[in-house]
C-alpha cells in the first residue's frame, strides 16, 4: 500500500502526519502509515543547476517516513543520470521517475506524460536512473497512453527497461480524471509482465476511495500493490481505516467514513491544526502557506453545516489564524 507522489501535497509534513496517524492496521513491516512513500517530484534539471539548494528542500524527510521514494521528472537523460547519483547520495530507498503528469507547464518541458509520446527518450531516461542509482529501486509512474488507451505498446516499452517497478494509474493523459479509472486494464498488464519482465512489480492507481477497496482490487486484478492519492488528503487515518482514533465513535459499522462520526469533525479539525502548525515549521518563508488549503478543505469535507467555517478556513493566512478558526469550532 503506497502514499502517492502528489505535487504541492506530498511534502515533508503532509507525509508526517499521515506515517503518524496512519497506524499499524494492515502493514506487514512494523511501522505506522503506508507500506512506502513517494515524495512530490523534483525536478533533475533543476537539482542539476544553480537552484539545486532551494529544490533539496522538497526532498527532506524523517526515519519515520522510511522506507521513501524521491519522485524526479524531466526529459534529459544525463540530468537523471545525475540526479540519481543525488538522490542515492541523500538516502531515499528508491527513485520514481514521473511519466504521467499530464501539467502542461511539466509537458512543456517534453516530461512528465509527454514522454508517452516519445518512447525511446523514456527508455534512456531509464536507463541512464539506473546507472546512476546503482543498486538502489528504479520505478516509473505512469499512465494507460496519451491520447488512447495503449497499454500494449507503451507498458512494453517500459517492461524492456527493467525498472524495478511500475506504477500505473488507470487512465490516459487526455482523460485526464474525466472518467472511471480503466482497472480492468490491470490483468492485460500483468500478462505482458509475466511474458517479458516477470521480476517487475506492479502497482494500480485510480480510484480507489478507502483501505478495503485497495485490498480487494489487488486480489481481483493481482497487481502487487496499490497506489492511493487523493483519498488520503484531509484523511491520514486512511491506512488504519480499522482501528479509528478513540474519540470517533461510529453511528453505523462503517470504520472507514468520518461522515457519520460523532465527535468527527473536532477530532480532524485538531489534527489539521497539528498539520497546519507542521507545515509552517517545516516551511516558513520557504513555501506559501496558502497551500495548505487544499488540505484544510479536505478535512473538513462531508460535514453538515460547515460552509461558515470552510469561508474562515479559506481566510487564513497562517497556523495562528487557523488555531483562532479551530478554537471557536472545538
Amino acid at each position: 500500500m503506497c502514499l502517492a507522489p502528489m505535487a504541492d501535497v506530498t511534502d515533508s509534513a503532509f507525509r508526517r502526519i499521515v506515517v503518524k496517524y496512519g497506524g499499524l492496521a494492515h502493514c506487514s513491516l512494523g511501522k505506522g502509515g503506508p507500506d512506502v512513500i513517494f515524495t512530490e517530484f523534483v525536478s533533475c534539471d533543476g537539482l542539476c543547476s544553480e537552484g539545486k539548494k532551494n529544490l533539496l528542500l522538497n526532498l527532506k524527510y524523517t526515519e519515520k517516513e522510511r522506507p521513501i521514494v524521491a519522485q524526479i521528472f524531466g526529459a534529459k537523460p544525463a540530468n537523471f543520470y545525475q540526479t540519481a547519483k543525488i538522490i542515492k547520495k541523500l538516502g531515499f530507498d528508491g527513485i520514481d521517475i514521473n511519466m504521467g503528469c499530464p501539467h502542461k507547464h511539466i509537458e512543456r518541458q517534453s516530461a512528465g506524460a509527454a514522454l508517452i509520446k516519445n518512447p525511446e527518450l523514456a527508455q534512456e531516461i531509464i536507463k541512464e536512473t539506473k546507472r546512476g542509482a546503482g543498486n538502489m529501486p528504479v520505478s516509473v509512474k505512469t499512465r494507460l497512453g496519451y491520447n488512447k488507451i495503449e497499454t500494449t505498446s507503451w507498458i512494453k516499452t517500459l517492461l524492456e527497461s527493467r525498472p524495478d517497478a511500475i506504477s500505473i494509474h488507470w487512465r490516459t493523459r487526455k482523460e485526464m480524471s474525466k472518467v472511471g479509472a480503466h482497472w480492468e486494464e490491470a490483468k492485460k498488464v500483468i500478462k505482458l509482465r509475466d511474458k517479458y519482465s516477470p521480476q517487475i512489480v506492479i502497482i494500480g492507481n485510480g480510484d480507489v476511495e478507502t483501505l478495503e477497496q485497495a485490498h480487494k482490487l489487488a486480489d481481483k486484478y493481482g497487481v502487487d500493490g496499490i497506489m492511493i492519492g487523493r483519498a488520503v488528503i484531509g484523511n491520514p487515518w486512511f491506512f488504519n481505516t480499522p482501528s479509528l482514533p478513540p474519540s470517533l465513535k461510529l453511528r453505523r459499522t462503517n470504520p472507514t467514513s468520518f461522515l457519520e462520526q460523532e465527535g468527527g469533525l473536532e477530532e480532524k479539525l485538531k489534527v489539521m491544526l497539528e498539520h497546519a502548525k507542521l507545515f509552517e515549521k517545516i516551511f516558513k518563508n520557504k513555501k506559501s502557506f496558502l497551500l495548505m488549503r487544499k488540505h484544510m478543505i479536505k478535512y473538513i469535507k462531508g460535514f453538515d453545516n460547515v460552509k461558515k467555517l470552510r469561508i474562515e478556513l479559506m481566510k487564513t493566512k497562517n497556523a495562528k489564524e487557523v488555531e483562532k478558526v479551530v478554537t471557536k469550532y472545538c
